[in-house]
């Protein structure tokens, strides 16, 4: 299994933009410098009313495809 550290920050007005699907997938750069798109879905459960914020790990298989993800030093 492979890992990413990603840091976010998602103001709540963009997250309604994802939860309303008019923007479905994030794309950030990881910390080891490269280019990450994922799902929007991934992120629901860490939206808080001043959006989405933190550092998180998101581990995916040798296909790309997505595990699990965890916050970091929340």
């Amino acid at each position: 299994m492979q890992q990413i550290i990603v840091d976010i920050t998602i103001a709540p007005d963009e997250w309604i933009k994802l939860y309303q699907g008019v923007a479905r997938d994030v794309v950030t750069t990881s910390r080891d410098g490269r280019s990450v798109r994922f799902p929007a879905r991934i992120l629901s459960r860490f939206f808080l009313r001043d959006g989405v914020q933190g550092s998180f790990v998101i581990r995916f298989d040798d296909a790309g495809k997505f595990q699990s993800i965890e916050r970091l030093g929340y």
